[in-house]
């Protein structure tokens, strides 16, 4: 087994095939992008209940006068233990929506801070007899790769998917379906050869439709 070599940015530029930030341009699309990854995750069904659902009396909980207290309206006041809930949340969508575009330059955005960063690498996909975790770890450990590891395949592999099904932090996903989020969550990004053409055609510009004129 080899060893896992680095990818620059001159390097990775080559394999995708499109040109990378060296600066920090499009650090708000990454930001939009991994913000909105998140957001859409989110079940959004918390519950609380107002003074008008909580199952309690609506009578005074004592007289209005001759007592020498404080006026109280009625046992479900948010002010009372068991009342109400004021300004509490209720279910919600927190989908947000992001054009294309932004998402595909956060991904160029995040390839380059993993390639300038020398946290990008490649080489040959493992190839597994049985989908043991022991294997994986074996392969991980010779090829100098951490435990804490995107691997980025250009097709499915339901050996490798099955052996890294047990390692918390070892992350399979096929090419096509990798976003930016996916590729800031590890310590270091694994690509296959073959995988860097897959993510180099999602990352070229979509051409624009001629104007008849």
């Amino acid at each position: 087994m080899s060893q896992a070599k680095p990818v620059n940015l001159v390097a990775a530029e080559k394999a995708l095939g499109v040109e990378l930030f060296k600066n920090r341009k499009a650090s708000q699309a990454l930001h939009e992008a991994v913000t909105a990854y998140r957001a859409n995750r989110r079940s959004g069904t918390h519950s609380t209940k107002t003074k008008g659902t909580v199952d309690l009396s609506g009578a005074k909980p004592w007289n209005q006068k001759g007592t020498g207290r404080a006026r109280a309206g009625y046992k479900a006041s948010p002010v009372w233990r068991g009342g109400g809930v004021a300004f509490g949340p209720h279910p919600r969508s927190y989908r947000k929506d992001v054009p294309k575009t932004v998402l595909r330059t956060a991904l160029r955005r995040a390839l380059s801070d993993l390639a300038g960063q020398g946290k990008l690498l490649t080489g040959t996909i493992p190839s597994l007899k049985a989908p043991k975790t022991k294997d994986l770890l074996a392969w991980l450990k010779d090829a100098g790769l951490p435990l804490s590891v995107l691997l980025i395949l250009a097709k499915p592999e339901g050996t490798l998917l099955q052996a890294a099904g047990n390692l918390r932090e070892v992350d399979v996903r096929p090419a096509r379906e990798v976003n930016a989020e996916d590729l800031l969550r590890r310590q270091q990004v694994w690509v296959s050869e073959d995988a860097f053409v897959e993510l180099g055609r999602r990352l070229q510009p979509k051409a624009k439709p001629e104007v008849l004129s």
